[in-house]
């Protein structure tokens, strides 16, 4: 249950990120176009949105790290793999599970030093230059999306260990499709 609605979380997280972004950039070049016509110039000068490319770099920063906690869970991640299909059966687990424990030890550092980084950066004053947000705020997604991406290779790891699958997105379309030469698994013949 607990799983169902993290995963859920996650996708209305990202999906509302993308759609603000993208509205938000359309809202400013809109502006900055505006602007230039004779009869909106008086009526779109007096908005102010110098802001907007700040925020827009800022929601795209907290969409890649939760995208890429996502990406784990999915399976879609840009891996190379051909090394590892020609393995047999043992060793190519072997290497899945050390590659997946890698992912886990890498990010669970990266969550802990930028949360350490985060401890610090709140005890200043820091703020952002155009929005003046608190830094630490905008930092905050390298632990919380860190924190995630461990988890979730955690959980294909411990997914792996009890069923020897890994999670395979979509974009197998290759394996997927009737390809001459490849084997159903990837494989070449």
């Amino acid at each position: 249950m607990f799983l169902k609605i993290l995963d859920r979380l996650e996708e209305i997280f990202i999906s509302l990120l993308m759609a603000g972004a993208t509205l938000l950039i359309f809202a400013a070049v809109l502006h900055r176009y505006g602007s230039g016509v004779p009869f909106l110039f008086p009526y779109l000068h007096q908005i102010d949105m110098t802001w907007a490319q700040e925020l827009c770099i800022y929601m795209f920063v907290w969409m890649a790290k939760f995208g890429a906690a996502y990406g784990v869970r999915q399976g879609v991640h840009v891996g190379v793999d051909v090394m590892v299909n020609r393995l047999g059966l043992g060793p190519r687990s072997k290497v899945i599970l050390f590659g997946l424990l890698g992912g886990v030890v890498f990010t669970g550092v990266i969550a802990f030093l930028g949360a350490s980084f985060v401890w610090d950066l709140s005890d200043t004053d820091a703020r952002s230059n155009d929005l003046e947000a608190p830094k630490w705020i905008v930092y905050l997604a390298i632990p919380l999306g860190s924190g995630l991406m461990c988890f979730r290779f955690m959980q294909v790891a411990w997914h792996f260990w009890r069923t020897g699958e890994v999670p395979h997105g979509s974009s197998h379309a290759a394996q997927e499709a009737d390809v001459p030469g490849l084997h159903p698994e990837g494989v070449e013949l």
